[in-house]
């Protein structure tokens, strides 16, 4: 396959394993080894990447959302942040980022809400355009590891930024979206990452339009002790600490 990223002069061909493209409304699911880096491309910008982070070593071992914000003290997931596990341990780290916001809060579509918002559209009906919605593509990717309904915990939704208004209210955020955005999670464990790309559960759009990513999967160092994100506060460095025991 030809390379369709625009963003990619910074990483030598050698160092690339694969490359794909995940149309929008699908999953997708891969063990992302220590030692690579998975970069999501939104292409034509507006896509919503909806995903979970497993240990795949020990999959009860799982991204935790409220240890992630309050050992960093942020509420939104940018370039410097790491994502932790119910363990303590860090999973996937964000080292590079065009983006600047990826919600944390808004969680994934269910059936009723995509029907509420675009109408129903099933797959007798439109074929590959059938109506999809977050949560039944997640559990149709979890279960081929033998995972389910009890296994979907608060998912992150990468190009997607959703802001506070003055009433308390959650405000889904346009102003980022742009065409070639792109984001770098390097594993730092061997992590099972399952991902979907239907439509955030507030995006306004007018009707049912989910965007391809493009993602690439590519080999990069493990961090030193300067590293970014390990240095960006201490409960990081406890974290990394914790990560590179389990690897005595």
């Amino acid at each position: 396959m030809s390379t369709p990223f625009a963003a990619t002069p910074d990483v030598e061909e050698s160092r690339v394993r694969f490359r794909e493209i995940v149309p929008g409304g699908s999953n997708w699911s891969h063990v992302l080894k220590r030692g690579t880096t998975l970069r999501l491309v939104d292409v034509k910008g507006g896509a919503n990447v909806s995903a979970l982070f497993f240990n795949f070593e020990l999959l009860t071992e799982r991204y935790n959302m409220s240890d992630t914000l309050k050992a960093q003290h942020v509420a939104k997931l940018s370039a410097g942040c790491a994502l932790y596990s119910d363990m303590g341990r860090i999973l996937v780290s964000l080292t590079q980022d065009t983006y600047g916001w990826h919600d944390t809060l808004g969680g994934h579509s269910t059936a009723s809400m995509v029907e509420k918002n675009f109408g129903n559209k099933t797959f007798q009906e439109a074929r590959n355009q059938m109506h999809r919605n977050g949560r039944d593509q997640f559990l149709m990717e979890l279960g081929k590891y033998g995972l389910g309904l009890r296994d979907l915990v608060p998912n992150v939704n990468f190009f997607s930024k959703v802001g506070i208004g003055a009433g308390g209210e959650m405000i889904f955020d346009t102003s980022l979206r742009k065409a070639g955005a792109w984001v770098d999670l390097r594993s730092e464990m061997n992590t099972l990452v399952v991902l979907n790309t239907c439509m955030h559960p507030l995006d306004p759009a007018p009707s049912y339009d989910p965007k391809p990513v493009h993602l690439m999967v590519w080999e990069s160092p493990v961090p030193g002790p300067e590293d970014r994100v390990r240095c960006a506060c201490p409960e990081n460095g406890r974290g990394f600490t914790l990560t590179e025991r389990y690897f005595m």
